[in-house]
């Protein structure tokens, strides 16, 4: 088994992948849902950090310190950089996530964990990517503190969808901000998953591919 097909399975055993009838922020009706909340465990979180961690060695993206978002890509870039330590004995590696409100007293500033500095290479991670938002809000306040290089974000599932154009969110980021978003799995990859049995949802499969069929993007 594949670490992608590993990871399927995975966010099936969490509750993380669903199914049924569920209304997406954007509106649309959606016979899948990413319920990324549903990570919760010590043990969870250990995994879901070594798939990440899996994700940036197999695409070989460089980096100097994992950004998390507040408040979500918090967790994520903890676990992540925890395992890149243990998997693969990059200790060098830091992390940081901003604060929602600046700190006014004690140490101050407006981000948490590693001082960003000129030149440092960066990767955002986030849990699923819907409109972009997360990194949209995160590149301002990352420049304002220093002129960082992106090297990448990495997400746990691409959607595969439309966003705001006939682009995916994904793909509008590259557009928009020549930043290259990584996933751990597409929903291609989830698809196949539930074709060949790997995973419970067939009687979605229809209603899941012509959801594709509708709004989905190559």
């Amino acid at each position: 088994m594949t670490y992608k097909e590993s990871f399927i399975k995975f966010m099936e055993e969490c509750g993380v992948l669903t199914f049924g009838d569920f209304t997406l922020k954007s509106g649309r009706k959606a016979p899948y849902f990413i319920n990324c909340g549903n990570y919760k465990t010590g043990s969870q979180l250990a995994r879901l950090g070594e798939y990440y961690a899996e994700c940036i060695h197999e695409n070989n993206i460089p980096t100097d310190v994992l950004f998390g978002p507040a408040y979500k890509g918090i967790p994520l870039a903890v676990s992540a950089v925890i395992a890149l330590s243990n998997k693969y004995g990059l200790d060098n590696i830091s992390y940081c996530f901003d604060r929602k409100e600046v700190k006014d007293h004690g140490e101050g500033g407006a981000f948490v964990g590693k001082s960003l500095k000129d030149g440092d290479r960066v990767i955002i991670i986030d849990d699923v990517m819907t409109s972009g938002k997360a990194l949209r809000e995160s590149l301002p306040k990352i420049k304002s503190v220093a002129d960082v290089n992106i090297t990448g974000m990495v997400i746990t599932v691409d959607r595969m969808e439309k966003g705001t154009s006939e682009l995916s969110a994904v793909q509008e980021v590259k557009r928009d901000f020549g930043v290259t978003v990584y996933s751990i799995v597409t929903m291609e990859d989830i698809i196949n998953a539930i074709k060949d049995g790997l995973v419970g949802g067939k009687q979605y499969l229809d209603s899941m591919l012509a959801y594709r069929e509708k709004y989905g993007v190559k």
